[in-house]
């Protein structure tokens, strides 16, 4: 909050689940809020995190200074509505300028009834969360006595006690036309996408590559998906703890091996719990437009937008493969780290092989530089792939948008559809 500006916002109190509370201003609509406290690093781009579906049932805190500068613009949503908890800032624009605006961001809150907070140190918020990992929290403009709101904040449920995706699903099937380009025209090509939470740049960008999308509800069976014969289907991002929803998990499971699947983000998590790995909670996750990520097919470094908080455990896929693996002495010395930072592949170049017991050979083709956590991998004996980040951006840099094109490759039998850079049109 300005201390320059004058305001006659109503107190507001956020509580945190380890007994810390922050006293500010209301901003955006008035009354409480419960969620899980997560915080976001993106510089800019703070409508298309709003209005994320993966970020429902999460109180978002953004660690850059001032929120709103620019308003908000329609063409900016990635949903049709907003489904987080809660918003907290440290300083809050409630007079934006820019050509493309329709309105303040506290305003547009305000319209969707979240509740949310400003004049907070969102950087004291962040540090707690790195030290402590995520946590319950609640913000109110109601119950302003910090014992009482943290008791009733250590007494609300946990993200994962709901089932999140089927809240923000389609509840009935659409469609989304491809984008045709009249100077260079290719095949159009039919996907099912099964929507978990699905944002919208992500579906521009499946479309922008000359694919047809057919978006069906999260909880569809495959038998129902394949009867239609796609050429092939999309996994989609989504809310809440994977672990918690067997339902597309088991309809992953049914389809790989049958047809070509591409999975993002909680699709990505589908697939690798359809292949029997372990899911975990990572201890404050990744929230931003700043990861770097290598692909390991390519030595690229690409700076990628992420938004998740539980990641796959690699080595749960299967044993690794010596001789697809760097041999043996590789192999023995990544034996004897003991360690899950995937970093040790990155630093050699290497896309380390497992053998899966369901469904033969999975390559790990994207590594976290931050963590060494995996960001993606590749089944080498079915047509199936998969990224925990977030290749559309939005917001974000653009690093990765050539996952879309690799999915249309990957359709159309292309056995080096990981390692291209369309940006450069080249191979490697």
């Amino acid at each position: 909050m300005n201390p320059l500006l004058a305001t006659d916002a109503p107190k507001a109190l956020l509580a945190l689940e380890d007994g810390t509370t922050f006293e500010g201003l209301s901003v955006g609509a008035t009354g409480e809020t419960f969620g899980e406290l997560v915080f976001n690093t993106a510089m800019s781009g703070y409508q298309e995190v709003i209005s994320d579906p993966s970020y429902a049932g999460q109180v978002v805190t953004f660690t850059y200074p001032q929120i709103g500068n620019y308003g908000v613009c329609p063409e900016d949503m990635q949903s049709d509505g907003v489904d987080l908890a809660g918003v907290v800032v440290c300083d809050m624009c409630h007079t934006p300028n820019n050509w493309r605006s329709i309105g303040s961001l506290p305003d547009f809150l305000a319209e969707h009834g979240i509740v949310g907070i400003e004049g907070v140190d969102t950087r004291e918020i962040t540090l707690r969360v790195r030290d402590t990992g995520t946590m319950r929290c609640a913000i109110s403009t109601e119950d302003l006595d910090p014992a009482s709101l943290v008791a009733r904040v250590k007494a609300a449920p946990s993200i994962s006690e709901t089932n999140w995706v089927a809240k923000v699903s389609t509840a009935e099937p659409y469609d989304v036309n491809a984008l045709v380009d009249i100077d260079h025209p290719r095949k159009r090509l039919r996907v099912t996408a099964l929507d978990c939470g699905e944002k919208f740049g992500i579906l521009r960008g499946v479309v922008g590559v000359g694919i047809d999308m057919h978006v069906v509800p999260w909880d569809t069976p495959a038998e129902k998906i394949l009867a239609e014969n796609p050429d092939g289907v999309f996994l989609s991002n989504g809310p809440g703890d994977p672990r918690e929803l067997p339902e597309p998990a088991r309809c992953a499971e049914e389809l790989l091996g049958k047809v070509p699947v591409f999975g993002i983000c909680l699709g990505h998590q589908m697939i690798c719990q359809a292949a029997g790995a372990q899911i975990e909670k990572l201890p404050y996750g990744h929230h931003g437009g700043n990861q770097p990520v290598m692909n390991l097919l390519s030595g690229m470094v690409e700076v990628t937008a992420q938004n998740h908080n539980y990641g796959l455990v690699f080595s749960s896929l299967g044993e690794i493969d010596v001789e697809l693996s760097g041999g043996q002495e590789v192999v023995d010395a990544w034996n004897a780290a003991n360690t899950q930072d995937l970093r040790f592949w990155s630093e050699r170049r290497i896309a380390p092989v497992v053998n899966n017991e369901r469904f033969g050979r999975i390559r790990l083709t994207h590594v976290n530089l931050n963590d060494g956590t995996p960001e993606g991998i590749q089944f080498l004996d079915i047509p199936a792939f998969s990224a925990q980040y977030h290749p559309e951006a939005s917001p974000g840099p653009k690093d990765a948008a050539y996952m879309f094109e690799a999915f249309r490759r990957l359709i159309e039998g292309d056995p080096n559809y990981l390692a291209i850079d369309v940006r450069e049109g080249r191979r490697f």
